[in-house]
C-alpha cells in the first residue's frame, strides 16, 4: 500500500471510533462554557490540548478556581499513558522527518494509537504506513474540533437541570468496565474511585489528582507482585523439573 491507500485506510479505521467520540466532544463544550470559559477558550483547549480526559478534567479545575500549576500538574498526570504510547510507536517513527514526528505526536490520541499501532504491526514494509497515522489523528482530530465547536455554541443553551456532568461520569464508567481485565486494572480503577469519593471535598479538584495518583501506584504495585508471583512460579517449575 503506497500513501494514498494508507492514508484513506487510516481514515476508514478511524470512523467508528469517530462517531462515538462526538458525544464526548459536544460535553465538553457545554460543560467547558457552564464552568465559566470563554467561548474562544473553551474551543482553543480542543485545538491545542487535544486530549478529552485533561479537557474534562481542566475544566472543571478552572471553575473550581484551582492555581495554574495545579492544573497543569494534574493533566499531566492523567496524560502520563502517552509517554507509553509513544515509546511504542518510536521505533516506527524514528526513520521520519523531525516535521512528521511534531505532527505525529500531536496527533496521538487513544484512539488513534488504538488502530494505528495494529496497522504497524501488522506484516508488510513500513514505509507509507505513517500516512495511516495520519489518516487516523486527522480523522480524530476533525471530529473533535467541529463536535466541541458545536457544544460550545450550544452551552449557553443548554438548563443545569440537564445535569450533563453526571451523563459524563456515567459514560466514563461504561467505557472502563469492559477494560477491567487483570487484577492490576481493578485494584487501580477500585482504589482510585474509593480516593476520588473519599476527597471530593477536598478544595481546588485536589480529589481529582489524588484519586490519579493512587489508582496508578496501585496499579503498578498490583501488576509488579503479580509478575513476581509468575517468576516464582516459574522458578519453582523449573526446579522441580531439573530435580527429577
Amino acid at each position: 500500500m503506497h500513501a494514498r491507500s494508507q492514508f484513506l485506510a487510516g481514515l476508514r479505521s478511524e470512523l467508528p471510533i469517530a462517531l462515538g467520540v462526538i458525544p464526548f466532544g459536544l460535553i465538553y463544550g457545554v460543560l467547558a462554557v457552564n464552568a465559566g470559559l470563554p467561548v474562544s477558550a473553551a474551543q482553543a483547549m480542543s485545538a491545542i490540548v487535544f486530549a478529552g480526559s485533561s479537557q474534562f478534567i481542566g475544566q472543571q479545575m478552572i471553575g473550581a478556581g484551582a492555581p495554574a500549576a495545579l492544573i497543569l500538574l494534574t493533566t499531566a498526570i492523567v496524560n502520563l499513558r502517552h509517554v507509553l504510547y509513544s515509546t511504542s510507536v518510536e521505533p516506527y517513527l524514528k526513520p521520519l522527518a523531525l516535521r512528521w514526528k511534531l505532527l505525529l505526536a500531536y496527533l496521538l490520541t487513544d484512539e488513534a494509537y488504538a488502530t494505528t499501532i495494529v496497522n504497524y504491526q501488522a506484516p508488510g514494509a513500513v514505509t507509507f504506513k505513517h500516512w495511516f497515522f495520519l489518516g487516523a489523528g486527522l480523522t480524530l482530530w476533525t471530529v473533535w474540533q467541529t463536535s466541541t465547536a458545536i457544544g460550545v455554541f450550544l452551552g449557553a443553551q443548554v438548563p443545569a437541570s440537564w445535569a450533563l456532568d453526571f451523563a459524563l461520569a456515567l459514560t466514563f464508567i461504561g467505557l472502563v468496565f469492559p477494560v477491567l481485565k487483570d487484577r492490576a486494572m481493578l485494584a487501580a480503577a477500585l482504589s482510585a474511585g474509593l480516593v476520588a469519593v473519599l476527597a471530593y471535598t477536598l478544595p481546588l479538584k485536589l480529589g481529582l489528582m489524588l484519586a490519579a495518583l493512587t489508582g496508578i501506584l496501585v496499579g503498578v504495585a498490583v501488576d509488579a507482585a503479580a509478575g513476581r508471583a509468575r517468576l516464582a512460579a516459574i522458578e519453582d517449575q523449573s526446579s522441580s523439573s531439573s530435580g527429577s
